[in-house]
């Protein structure tokens, strides 16, 4: 077996493409945020009730509505209103930041919220039409530029990397297949019922007398 390294960077970014930049934040922007606000309610402040809450109603209620943009999305984007959501030129700008700083991989936030499956599906379509030619036209030749330039570094990497010994017949756990696990788990809680049982019965015949 061998043990490869992967000096991949990928980064997670909200998605929307029209060649209307107003119409695509209207299409997308609030699907994003929906997915970021149901981020929050699952790990962070949220109580949640399963089959019972309605995160997106309570996204609505709880929406902060502020003027402007927040100092983080000026920073990164001061052109772009929603970062990853905008016309095709837009969106190659933004990419070509990530492009710039060594990012290898994008992944595209699309499906949260309301977004409408069409709207998604237009998008994603103007974007491999318009946007990404240009990236996988350069691809190659960066990948090929990026290895050669990191590969001293991934085979120093290497030698330091700390091999484990290997492992010997009784230090590795028996792993037992689910249905095997249910029929004993079965057995268990029978036995256990069983023994309750007695026990019951047995009580109730000390206390009787």
């Amino acid at each position: 077996m061998d043990f490869p390294i992967n000096p991949n960077i990928a980064m997670v970014t909200s998605f929307g493409c029209h060649q209307d930049h107003d119409e695509a934040v209207k299409r997308m922007k609030e699907g994003f945020q929906f997915f970021s606000y149901g981020l929050g309610h699952h790990y962070i402040f949220g109580i949640n009730k399963p089959g019972r809450s309605n995160i997106w109603e309570d996204f609505q209620k709880n929406k902060i509505k502020t003027e402007g943009r927040s100092t983080i999305e000026q920073r990164v984007s001061p052109d772009i209103e929603a970062p990853g959501i905008g016309t095709p030129k837009e969106l190659t700008t933004y990419l070509k930041k990530f492009e710039k700083t060594g990012v290898d991989q994008v992944t595209f936030i699309q499906q949260g919220g309301r977004n409408k499956h069409e709207h998604i599906c237009e998008a994603l379509e103007l974007f491999a039409s318009d946007v990404m030619p240009e990236f996988k036209e350069r691809e190659s030749a960066r990948e090929k530029e990026k290895m050669e330039e990191l590969a001293p570094y991934l085979k120093e990497a290497m030698k330091r990397k700390k091999w484990m010994a290997e492992l010997k017949d009784d230090e590795i756990p028996n792993v037992e297949a689910l249905g095997r696990q249910i029929i004993e788990e079965s057995k268990n809680k029978e036995a256990a019922n069983k023994k309750k049982t007695a026990v019951f019965k047995k009580v109730s015949i000390i206390n009787f007398f």
